[in-house]
């Protein structure tokens, strides 16, 4: 598999994610950040597309962020449990398998995902993560996880001119949680999750020291 240009592809899909307004409706609003889906391309389900600004800067939010095992998002992000390296690509580009609890009150079961994910770096200061399902010998399905597939996601944290001390986060999640699931269950889950989300990681970037 040419896992550099699977995730060159995405990189290249969120951008237009964030740059195209058009088809998104919103389904959750507060004063930090907006919730968006519209239906998915590639699987018979909705993309999610969160956007907010952080009070931190770039290299706060981004230290909170970034897809490494040990990193911070363990600690904070209550759909990450764990977070492991599987395989080395490129200096940029990695195989990772996540493992998420049981949510939604235990109807969602542990799920784990496979993705190769490439951390990008734009001139104009922006970072961001790109990742999409794949499969890697190292890590078949496994028992006590339903295996589920992140199709095209991640998130780019933009630094905001003249405002180092606020970055825009868009986040992007179109996720195939496999199993059997109702699709109310579903839809009903992504939206309040990703508030949670960006309501975690504000605490986060504000308990850190300057870096």
């Amino acid at each position: 598999m040419d896992y550099e240009h699977k995730a060159k592809v995405v990189a290249d899909c969120l951008l237009s994610y964030k740059r195209d307004e058009s088809g998104w409706k919103v389904c959750k609003k507060s004063n930090d950040v907006v919730v968006s889906w519209r239906p998915s391309s590639e699987f018979p389900g909705n993309v999610y597309k969160g956007e907010g600004l952080v009070s931190g800067s770039l290299e706060k939010v981004w230290e909170s962020l970034k897809p490494v095992p040990n990193g911070l998002r363990v600690k904070w992000d209550n759909n990450v449990k764990r977070f492991e390296l599987l395989d080395q690509i490129t200096e940029d580009i990695s195989i990772c398998r996540t493992v998420t609890p049981s949510a939604a009150m235990g109807i969602i079961a542990p799920r784990d995902f496979v993705d190769v994910i490439l951390v990008k770096k734009y001139d104009d200061g922006a970072i961001s993560s790109n990742a999409t399902n794949v499969c890697h010998a190292s890590c078949p399905p496994q028992s006590g996880y339903v295996r589920g597939f992140n199709h095209r996601c991640g998130c780019i944290c933009v630094p905001i001119s003249g405002e180092p001390n606020k970055t825009q986060v868009f986040t992007f999640f179109q996720t195939d949680l496999g199993g059997f699931l109702p699709r109310s269950v579903v839809d009903s889950f992504f939206p309040s999750s990703m508030a949670e989300f960006y309501s975690n990681l504000t605490k986060t970037v504000k308990s850190l020291k300057d870096l």
